[in-house]
């Protein structure tokens, strides 16, 4: 019997969707080494951004093409040039997420997330 794979948050999106917003959030936080999300999304972007660095660290060809189908240009070579080296002798755990509480609209749980320097 085939059974669901619970890994993941579903994040009220489509497949789609939800990979472009992580993409971007990834994409953000490459740039601006620190941004401001809510919880749930800073968990999921917890993830992918690990396997992001993790790629980069090698930046063997088949990496960079890989990084390069989801990745612009700009934030790839910073990736690969500035963040990644940083990380040579760390084993994972790249990214830092801190609970900022309730959002006054809404009351979404937010975070911030950040690179570990």
């Amino acid at each position: 019997m085939r059974k669901r794979n619970n890994k993941g948050r579903i994040l009220s999106r489509p497949k789609n969707q939800r990979k472009a917003l992580l993409k971007s959030l990834a994409t953000s936080l490459f740039l601006h080494s620190k941004i401001k999300t809510t919880e749930a999304k800073a968990k999921e972007l917890r993830s992918v951004a690990d396997k992001f660095i993790t790629r980069a660290k090698d930046a063997k060809m088949s990496d960079k093409r890989i990084l390069s189908q989801t990745l612009s240009p700009v934030v790839l070579k910073k990736l690969i040039e500035e963040i990644a080296p940083e990380y040579k002798s760390r084993n994972g755990g790249y990214t830092r997420i801190i609970r900022l509480g309730q959002r006054k609209s809404d009351g979404a749980n937010m975070a911030i997330v950040e690179l570990v320097k």
